[in-house]
């Protein structure tokens, strides 16, 4: 069968399994956009290449397999790579398409040229760029392959707009046959007797549970694992979810704005078996001086993160679910007693140092409106974040009773990924109500978005916190350099529903605790896209931050 190479790569996605692409043409696409026409693939129409990024990128992270995004070449390519960055510092796989000038062009500065092969090079797993027609449905099917397995990544593939009106003959793909590149990634657990033991005869043993949790789908095996040998879960921001909220032994989010609890019991802890982290320094604070006092496991599916951020006793490498169970039949025979004993402290310390929940008449305070989320919703819900101080309060305030509902920029910390995100998540997820926790200062970044909501009328919620101030950077200013407040409080800021409503969304303000619920309520019970305005305190700080390492100034370094 004869087609362009456009339509070539169309059907290449389409027999691959791709159901829904995010993009915004250009230039050097309208021969692929001519091919997006009369393709079965949904092409979601973004209003910034950036938000196509972070859409594809909340896709893939919801559960709906790579996320896939296309931008024409130059300016349209290099918006992309604020979002690829993103992915690939939370190791969430995608498919970049990006448009590139006539292949005897390439190299003169052509009108939108940009080596995006080149630019792209420290931030994604893989990038290619298509010479002939023929080679693209082994070079989709490769990509796709590459961003999927081992520890996922995006992919970049650079499509010349001479190579997408050229003809060709469309050979279907063979296997990945990828000299250079292993699907799976070496394991070793050969200490797994040595960390068993250490497990077994822990007193005050603790999990941390990372994202690569998520990537691995090893929710249950860290549910029997923590059930069985009676040992207290805390997680990473991105691993919230991977064990239920309101488990017993959930401790919650650890780290620079972690529970209190969940970091002394870290202090505390004889035992740490960190499972698919890469020990940040959000996570750990001063990195050369947590876990002190600890025995360290460490078990991750990329051998390349152990002992990168901090020094372990044991490591073992392989997929987390894998190396769980092993675990569980190998350090079977605990101490009952003295586990009982190190959960019920851990309990008590989680009573003795609660989250703040201050409330005042008349204001509402951040606590409050995932208290009310959470009663409106019963946790049956997907949540986005943009980043920020609202971003931290979700982490903390949220309910998160299932793995891969809370989305959120980790390691970049992307401001502006919230709203395109929610938009992906939607797509992979149809028949759950996604709901985007915003500030006013991050949903500046990508707030066109809206009008992409609106266009599709898509079911997406967003609770939009407005504190008139860039609220992280004042807080550090406050704490940090004696409240000189440079530049992060606004003395004109947008009519938030006005905007909204502008762009064809349902709109309206919850300014009291008693309206709360009933706003949203409403929100969660209307068919299309509702942003809630929600104004709150600019003196409203997020606490704890207590780390598990040494002091907190030295994380600003």
């Amino acid at each position: 069968m004869e087609l362009n190479g456009a339509r070539i790569l169309m059907k290449a996605l389409e027999d691959e399994g791709v159901h829904t692409v995010f993009g915004l043409p250009g230039g050097t696409v309208i021969p692929l956009y001519d091919a997006v026409y009369d393709s079965p693939v949904k092409h979601v129409l973004v209003r910034h290449e950036q938000a196509a990024a972070h859409a594809a990128d909340g896709f893939s992270r919801a559960g709906g397999g790579v996320g896939v995004c296309m931008a024409t070449s130059g300016p349209g390519a290099t918006n992309l790579v604020t979002g690829i960055a993103t992915a690939q510092m939370d190791s969430s796989p995608m498919l970049a398409v990006t448009g590139q000038v006539s292949t005897i062009a390439i190299g003169t500065d052509a009108f939108q040229e940009a080596f995006m092969l080149g630019i792209s090079m420290p931030i994604v797993k893989h990038g290619m760029q298509v010479r002939s027609p023929e080679d693209i449905p082994q070079m989709v099917h490769d990509a796709l392959f590459i961003a999927s397995t081992g520890r996922p990544g995006p992919v970049i593939l650079d499509l010349p707009v001479d190579i997408q009106k050229a003809a060709g003959e469309y050979l279907p793909a063979a296997a990945t046959n990828l000299p250079g590149y292993s699907a799976e990634l070496p394991e070793d657990i050969s200490r797994l007797d040595e960390a068993a033991k250490l497990i077994r005869g822990a007193k005050r043993p603790v999990v941390i549970a990372g994202n690569g949790v998520n990537i691995s789908n090893a929710y249950e095996q860290l549910k029997r694992f923590s059930e069985k040998l009676q040992i207290p879960v805390a997680t990473s921001l991105l691993g919230k979810g991977t064990i239920a909220s309101g488990h017993p032994n959930s401790m919650g989010m650890m780290g620079m704005h972690g529970k209190a609890a969940a970091n002394r019991a870290l202090v505390k802890a004889d035992v740490i078996v960190a499972v698919g982290t890469r020990f940040s320094d959000r996570l750990t604070g001063k990195q050369t001086d947590f876990a002190k006092e600890s025995h360290v496991i460490h078990i991750d599916l990329d051998a390349a993160e152990i002992r990168k951020n901090v020094d372990t006793n044991v490591w073992l490498a392989g997929d987390a679910g894998r190396v769980l169970d092993l675990l569980s039949i190998e350090a079977a025979g605990q101490d009952e007693r003295a586990r009982s004993e190190w959960l019920a402290e851990v309990r008590q310390l989680d009573k003795s140092e609660p989250l703040s929940r201050h409330a005042e008449s008349g204001v509402i305070h951040p606590w409050q409106v995932f208290e009310a989320l959470d009663d409106v919703t019963q946790g049956d819900v997907v949540v986005t974040t943009e980043v920020g101080q609202h971003q931290m309060w979700a982490a903390q305030y949220h309910n998160a009773r299932r793995p891969r509902r809370f989305l959120t920029s980790g390691g970049l910390g992307t401001m502006g990924f919230g709203l395109p995100a929610s938009i992906g998540a939607h797509f992979a997820n149809p028949d759950l109500p996604v709901v985007c926790i915003a500030g006013d200062g991050s949903a500046m970044m990508n707030i066109q978005e809206l009008d992409t909501y609106a266009r599709y009328n898509l079911p997406i919620k967003v609770l939009h916190f407005d504190n008139n101030c860039l609220g992280m950077e004042r807080q550090w200013q406050q704490l940090f350099f004696n409240e000189r407040f440079s530049n992060t409080i606004y003395s004109l800021c947008p009519d938030f529903v006005k905007i909204a409503q502008g762009m064809g969304l349902e709109a309206f303000e919850a300014d009291d605790p008693k309206t709360l619920r009933p706003a949203l309520e409403r929100a969660i019970n209307t068919k299309g896209p509702v942003l809630v305005h929600i104004p709150i305190p600019q003196s409203d700080n997020v606490f704890p931050m207590v780390p598990a390492g040494a002091p907190l100034e030295e994380m600003m370094l």
